[in-house]
């Protein structure tokens, strides 16, 4: 049986750049040579394409790979060289999993190229990740549908500036101290802040509009933090959940990928009922949101009360083998290995569906087919 050839895309032009790099390098060592034939595509952090070659590490695809790109439209998947570039051998890809985290590739906006391109690919569509990336937009659609979340407000990095007083002191006045600033479409923690003093909170939305102009401000909680892994497309299935503990103010950046004294506990050591509760709040949100293939659900689990709030749902989680997304479908009993390929056929299975759909009207789906004309 011939192999099934996978484009890997990663990189990007994102603050999550590494991070995407690290997960690509995990995936290309446990996809079954057997099973599939790996193309690399590196995105340079300028968002040209390099075809590299499997047989490197994926980080010195940038610089040793060809200038490729995917056209946005029809084409079985055939990449195409830059112009004067020279020519490609055959490089024809029959899915696509993009592990592009960020602005960039996990917003809507790769998705929306692979629809164009009419190619099978891992994860959510362009509604769904563009939902799930915008924390602000996705906590408006989880609170309509009835799932817990903390109280925030949505503020405007290019507000003018005679209206900030009067908007900090609003905020603070709804929310109280402390608080959380975040860019509202960013990753890994990069841009957030904890606000513990009034003094603090313009400086935290500074750092917050290096990232996006929409920022959010949401209460602090006492919590703990607790993440669910979901996988599939109409029927969901989730983890058991893990949770992460770190000794510092909140789980920033460098304790997500520098600190030696973080803890991923898994599974979370949390009373049965909640590992329910966490499991069902995770499946209702990843639908609210649109989700499809693979996501995962951070909670923030109150201290003092053990009431579950959703966080955010990441489309496109950390895929190292040892992110949490992984390790939490390892504890419920599926390998790494057996994860990629689960996620593939969840990929061709939903392109599959949709290339099934009509795009000529044909006047009703009682109206009569008409015999073209002779």
């Amino acid at each position: 049986m011939a192999k099934l050839r996978v484009g890997l895309v990663f990189g990007g032009r994102s603050v999550e750049h590494e991070v995407s790099v690290a997960s690509a390098t995990s995936i290309l060592g446990a996809l079954d040579p057997t099973r599939y034939e790996v193309a690399l595509l590196a995105v340079d952090r300028e968002g040209r394409w390099h075809l590299g070659s499997p047989s490197l590490p994926p980080d010195a695809a940038v610089a040793s790979g060809q200038i490729v790109s995917l056209p946005a439209a029809p084409s079985g998947g055939a990449l195409v060289p830059a112009a004067r570039a020279g020519a490609l051998e055959e490089a024809r890809l029959d899915v696509i999993f993009p592990i592009v985290h960020g602005r960039g590739g996990e917003d809507g906006t790769l998705q929306g190229l692979l629809e164009l391109a009419e190619v099978p690919y891992v994860g959510s569509g362009v509604l769904g990740s563009a939902l799930q990336m915008d924390k602000e937009v996705a906590k408006r659609l989880l609170a309509a549908a009835g799932l817990p979340v903390v109280p925030w407000r949505c503020l405007r990095s290019v507000e003018p500036p005679g209206d900030r007083p009067a908007t900090m002191a609003r905020t603070l006045s709804e929310l109280g101290l402390p608080l959380f600033v975040k860019p509202a479409n960013s990753g890994s923690s990069v841009g957030i802040s904890r606000v513990t003093r009034r003094e603090e909170l313009l400086p935290a939305l500074e750092e917050a509009a290096r990232y996006d102009t929409k920022l959010l401000v949401e209460r602090a909680v006492e919590a703990r933090e607790i993440e669910v892994a979901l996988l599939g497309n109409h029927v969901l299935e989730a983890s058991v959940p893990g949770e992460i503990r770190t000794p510092r103010e909140f789980y920033d950046y460098e304790a997500k990928y520098e600190a030696e004294d973080t803890e991923l506990l898994v599974p979370a050591p949390i009373p049965e009922e909640q590992a329910e509760r966490a499991r069902e709040l995770a499946i209702r949100a990843v639908r609210a949101l649109e989700g499809a293939g693979l996501a995962r659900v951070d909670f923030l689990m109150e201290r003092s009360s053990g009431e579950l709030f959703v966080n955010e749902v990441n489309s496109l989680p950390g895929f190292t083998e040892g992110s949490m997304y992984p390790r939490l479908w390892g504890a419920s009993g599926l390998s790494y290995p057996a994860l990629l390929d689960r996620l593939i056929e969840l990929a061709l299975e939903r392109h599959r569906e949709r290339a099934g759909l009509e795009t000529v009207y044909r006047g009703g789906a009682t109206a009569p087919r008409r015999s073209p004309a002779p």
